[in-house]
């Protein structure tokens, strides 16, 4: 057992699939801090009342070190983490980058408990990934300073994708398992989507006419609560999925089945009715820069079948 540990940790692959991974996390740095920018609202969410924000709000060591949370400390930050996240998605400074845009993303969006949601945590999460896995390897500004060339063939650790797949199926399943009450689990009428649709807080504009179809929400409630719970076989078809020539009843059936790819499409499904129907900030554009784990190195358009 202590070989195979050993010869897991070793293996290396294309690092082709982390770097897109990169690419959207930093792209979602750039949104989520920008958006509140864009909006004016840095003043109002992320200002201490007596700075003229609209209530107490936290701060961190980096922005108690640079004066508290006042209007030009907060929009200095704001400009550094938006800054911080195109590095990162541009692929300059490798670990060191990504671990800047860390702490610059937490001492903004973490300063109010009130203005965010768990996806701010769930980003977090992804830009630590960026300061763990060598990243940067190729499709980024450091190859190319590296190499003269913005692609490179190195291999990386199998290891920091498969967090990566790690991270997104515990999502889906910790949340699915959250999910006890009459309105999601089987033997209840499964309206919750139904009823998420018509809150005024959520939804992007009026959901009223969703009454009409109710049977579809049901159908579509019943599909994501499954779909979540039964997230960790999405877990083992994706490791199955990289051998798929080695002998096994479940391994061969879930290659046969696809049961990655399946998973995968109600997922993006999932997150593009989300964008299209509710306003829940940047929770679906976090989660599917996720999906590029699930994406072997050899499966990219244009890379052939080689596997290391």
């Amino acid at each position: 057992m202590w070989g195979r540990w050993v010869g897991f940790c070793t293996r290396t692959e294309p690092g082709v699939s982390l770097a897109v991974f990169r690419i959207g996390v930093g792209l979602c740095v750039m949104i989520t801090v920008g958006w509140v920018m864009g909006a004016d609202l840095v003043g109002v969410i992320w200002v201490d009342q007596a700075s003229g924000g609209i209530g107490t709000v936290g701060s961190g060591r980096i922005v108690s070190a640079l004066g508290g949370p006042t209007l030009p400390v907060m929009n200095g930050l704001s400009w550094a983490a938006v800054l911080a996240g195109g590095c990162l998605a541009m692929g300059l400074g490798g670990r060191v980058m990504a671990f800047v845009a860390l702490q610059l993303l937490m001492a903004t969006v973490d300063i109010n408990g009130d203005a965010g949601g768990s996806y701010d945590e769930l980003l977090e999460n992804a830009v630590w990934l960026c300061v763990l896995g060598p990243t940067t390897t190729t499709l980024s500004l450091d190859c190319r300073l590296r190499t003269g060339q913005w692609t490179s063939e190195e291999g990386v650790g199998v290891w920091a994708r498969y967090l990566v797949v790690f991270q997104l199926v515990l999502m889906y399943a910790s949340t699915g398992y959250q999910k006890v009450s009459s309105y999601w689990v089987p033997g209840g009428d499964f309206s919750a989507l139904y009823y998420i649709l018509q809150q005024p807080s959520w939804h992007r504009f009026d959901m009223s006419w969703v009454a009409y179809v109710f049977p579809i929400t049901q159908i579509a409630t019943a599909i994501s609560w499954f779909w979540e719970v039964l997230a960790p076989f999405w877990l083992l078809a994706f490791f199955w999925s990289e051998t798929p020539d080695r002998p096994g009843v479940a391994r061969e059936l879930a290659n046969r089945w696809r049961v990655r790819e399946v998973f995968a499409v109600i997922g993006l499904v999932f997150h593009a009715s989300l964008l299209v129907l509710l306003d829940v900030g940047p929770f679906s554009l976090v989660s599917l820069a996720f999906y590029a784990g699930l994406v072997h190195p050899w499966e990219w358009p244009g890379r052939g079948a080689t596997r290391i």
